[in-house]
């Protein structure tokens, strides 16, 4: 025997490690201590046996692998004395679990201890059992267990219905076993015994459903007793926590009871006065009691309940919103969230109290109510709730004011009663927070701005106002610098005033002056100046008095260290000074803005394969609306929809600017996917697709040469000089004239030709008649060009139609917007289709489509899969 291995006790080695200093000093303690314990185990010394393991037990703690003393704790538990089987069922519990294969050569030790004269044996093997317990031991060793629940001593029945909670988790089929055993439980009165029975009754009734339709009928009466004395009784110095006798017991019964009445009105009805009774006897000045009353608040929003009881309940989480513990107020604005959706008016009776919780010191409590003060707003309370917010917007941490602007702006949003309004909010977060505000954000507002043409006048002066005194905003910058640019003679002239609104006076210089500071100031990003630029090229057309200003400003961004700067200078300032017959066609105002192709693009979670050609089923007031959500994917398996490339909100201001703001390559000879979707620059000027010769040059690079210098001049005068057709089909100046499609004295237009296709009927119902028309490209058989004609066979007209379309991954479809997004009745609207099909030859065109619309203010939806396109496409 190693004798420094039987002289060392396990205080004398945690006395060692505690005493090293370094990492591997300790280390080193424990490699020495785990060799001796090896050389003990290898001479099987059955007296140092129960040191050991005690040893190897502190060095698990530590975090040190231990495995090689797991068959030390077998035979300790197989050894006849007491002291020596304690040792080997905690080292049991503590070394091993119930995935390690050793654990089954324990088994038949358990069973002898389980029926063990001594209840202290029995006590040790219901312990460990109730911690490792395994499906396969729970399956053998069952009924030994059941047959402890009825042990004369409590803690033996105690340890039983323990054990038997775990052996019913792992084995539901066993559930049925223990539910008479666990019924008899219940009228314990002891408690240690009755909190452990309530708990496996708990247990049966959420895995098994006889069982909790056994206890529904057998034990709810009882247990509604057993809380009402428990209620009521007396001091008990035994069982007293904080003056509540025994809130563990109180909120197991409270858990059970909240099962056994969920979904049953009969069991309900029985438990309402004891939990009116709990609810309002139950003190709320001390910790315990806090509890108890969260779980009885829990159990009346689970129960089938009157509305009078969730009142109480809701009035109790308003008591623990003035609380001064965080966790108190925490849990009650979660369950808050929980019970808007039963009682929303009696939680609108707390706003104020919720709103005060917005501006706590936590953090957590912060966001959880920021997110009920969202839940809590209607059209009724939205300016109310709107206001506090952006109050609180301007003195909130830095650190909270992305949430809070997210929020403010998500409410706006969806609640907003009148435009005027929607605009009046946004600039002021826009004022107090603009850095914090997403993209998606503020494009949404342009949106809204170009729709709302009474409005332009009252929005660019006020714009130029809040930019003048929060010109540090970014966000605020962007949107002020668009609308001027759109609407600077709007702000000039005084045009579309307002009552609301004090006489100002704006000069063109003063006008200038906003723009040109935002594009000199060093902290602007590459995407203000560029809307700067752009702003100054429109303003140079609505001001001519100042042109020359303007030019000025345009050519010092010549010497940008930015190339995209430098050749949009170069081009603008071209436009300027010598083709001043083009300008102002070239910038004049832009067209309202298509809300259903933004609102396509900017739900991110809208499948790229599917497009809208109308408004979104869910109609907001001010216009910014979430897309809807589609499900077109019920296809055979080798129909499985493809997913090209889509543009998403983010590509809004490239579209809007008609500036490439981001760097994107492509490989040679590849020919870029089309977008899904509307490029709203090209639908304003007529710019077709790129063909794959010509994708070495951006779509959106307006006058993009290959010298900047000169043949963005040469183009220009090419174009003003009024050049013979072909000129337009070189590689320097076919941009340009594609961009300036109608300016050229004679443009071409794509031919079609091929074999002719005959129409279809796609779709036909009571109310809806759906038409297909085919052509061609010339040289092109792989596409088809689909126009596609909806018919109202119904006196009624149909509003915010919606027509979307999936199609399998060997398809490539790309949908434009409508003609409109009503249809009128026995009236009819189109929309164009365009079809690759890259098994052409191969494989026939199908189609799922599925038609949303209103009637009468009711929501319609049709849906159906096309099969019965013509041969050859």
């Amino acid at each position: 025997m190693n004798p420094f291995s039987s002289g060392t006790r396990l205080r004398d080695m945690i006395r060692s490690i505690r005493a090293c200093k370094t990492a591997a000093e300790e280390r080193g303690v424990v490699r020495k201590e785990c060799a001796d314990i090896r050389a003990s185990i290898n001479e099987n010394d059955p007296h140092d046996r129960h040191r050991n393991l005690a040893k190897l037990m502190f060095i698990h703690m530590l975090g040190y692998p231990t495995h090689f003393g797991q068959m030390e704790c077998l035979k300790l538990i197989a050894s006849p004395g007491f002291p020596e089987k304690r040792i080997g069922y905690l080292g049991l519990m503590l070394l091993l679990d119930e995935r390690q294969e050793v654990l089954m050569l324990v088994t038949n030790s358990l069973k002898q201890d389980l029926n063990h004269t001594n209840q202290y044996v029995v006590g040790l093997a219901l312990c460990a059992l109730g911690n490792i317990c395994s499906a396969e031991m729970a399956r053998d060793l069952a009924p030994e267990v059941e047959r402890l629940i009825q042990f004369r001593d409590p803690n033996i029945r105690k340890k039983a219905a323990l054990c038997s909670t775990r052996i019913v988790r792992k084995v539901s089929d066993l559930a049925e076993n223990f539910v008479n055993a666990a019924s008899s439980l219940l009228k314990e009165k002891h408690h240690g015994v009755l909190i452990t029975g309530v708990q496996l009754c708990y247990e049966l009734c959420t895995i098994n459903d006889e069982a909790l339709e056994f206890f529904r009928k057998k034990c709810t009466e009882g247990l509604i007793k057993t809380l009402r004395d428990i209620t009521n009784s007396s001091y008990q110095p035994e069982y007293d926590v904080a003056g509540i006798t025994d809130p563990f017991l109180h909120i197991r019964l409270l858990k059970l009871l909240r099962v056994l009445g969920h979904g049953d009105a009969d069991a309900s009805d029985l438990m309402t006065d004891i939990l009116a009774q709990v609810a309002t006897k139950t003190e709320s000045n001390k910790n315990a009691g806090n509890a108890v009353l969260y779980e009885c608040v829990e159990t009346i929003m689970a129960i089938e309940d009157t509305n009078s009881l969730r009142v109480l309940a809701i009035n109790i989480l308003g008591r623990f919103l003035s609380n001064r513990d965080n966790n108190i107020r925490y849990v009650a604005l979660n369950m808050l969230m929980k019970a808007i959706t039963f009682d929303d008016q009696a939680v609108q009776r707390h706003r104020v109290t919720i709103l005060e919780c917005v501006k706590d010191p936590d953090a957590s409590i912060r966001k959880r109510a920021l997110e009920l003060v969202s839940l809590l707003v209607n059209e009724n309370n939205v300016k109310q709730l709107t206001k506090e917010l952006i109050d609180y917007l301007e003195i909130s941490d830095e650190d909270f004011k992305e949430d809070l602007s997210a929020k403010i702006c998500s409410i706006v949003e969806k609640f907003s009663p009148e435009k005027i309004w929607y605009i009046d909010q946004m600039l002021k977060v826009l004022s107090e927070a603009g850095k914090f505000v997403k993209d998606d954000v503020w494009h949404a507002l342009i949106v809204v701005i170009s729709n709302a043409s009474e409005l332009h006048g009252y929005t660019v002066r006020a714009l130029y106002k809040a930019v003048l005194t929060y010109s540090e905003q970014e966000t605020l910058v962007r949107v002020a610098i668009w609308c001027i640019g759109e609407y600077g003679d709007l702000l000039v002239n005084n045009v579309g005033m307002l009552g609301i609104e004090d006489p100002m006076t704006v000069t063109e210089c003063d006008a200038v002056d906003v723009v040109e500071d935002a594009i000199t100031r060093h902290n602007s990003d590459m995407t203000t100046k560029s809307m700067v630029l752009v702003a100054l090229l429109k303003l140079s057309s609505r001001f001519p008095s100042i042109s020359e200003r303007i030019k000025d400003i345009i050519v010092k961004q010549k010497g940008s260290l930015l190339l995209e700067m430098q050749q949009r200078a170069i081009e603008f300032n071209s436009i300027v000074d010598r083709h001043k017959n083009i300008r102002s066609s070239l910038v004049e105002r832009m067209p309202v803005l298509d809300e259903a192709t933004f609102n396509v693009r900017r739900a991110g979670s809208l499948p790229a394969s599917v497009s809208t050609m109308a408004k979104p089923s869910v109609s907001i007031p001010n216009g910014v609306a979430a897309a809807p959500l589609v499900d077109l994917l019920d296809l055979d398996s080798d129909d499985i929809l493809a997913a090209p490339s889509s543009s998403s909100g983010a590509d809004f201001l490239q579209d809007l600017l008609g500036v490439d703001l981001g760097s994107s390559s492509a490989q040679s000879g590849a020919t870029p996917a089309p977008k899904a979707g509307t490029d709203l620059l090209l639908d304003i000027l007529s710019i077709g697709t790129p063909s794959p010769a010509q994708n070495s040059t951006s779509a959106v690079d307006l006058l993009s040469t290959a010298d900047v210098n000169s043949n963005s001049s040469t183009a220009l005068d090419t174009l003003s000089s009024s050049a013979p057709p072909q000129i337009a089909t070189t590689a320097s100046t076919g941009g340009m004239f594609d961009l300036l499609d109608g300016l050229s004295p004679s443009p071409s237009k794509e031919e079609t030709n091929g074999p002719a296709y005959p129409p279809i009927v796609a779709y036909e119902s009571s109310s809806l008649k759906i038409e297909f028309t085919f052509s061609k490209p010339s040289g092109n058989p792989q596409t088809t060009n689909v126009e596609a004609t909806f018919r109202n066979l119904s006196p009624n007209t149909f509003t915010d139609f919606v027509f979307q379309a999936a199609v399998p991954k060997f398809l490539q479809l790309h949908l434009d917007p409508a003609s409109s997004n009503t249809l009128p009745a026995s009236g009819n609207i189109t929309q164009n289709l365009r079809v690759t099909n890259s098994q052409h030859g191969k494989k026939s065109l199908v189609m799922r489509m599925r038609i949303g619309y209103k009637v009468n203010g009711k929501d319609v939806l049709e849906e159906g899969q096309i099969n019965n396109f013509p041969r050859g496409l």
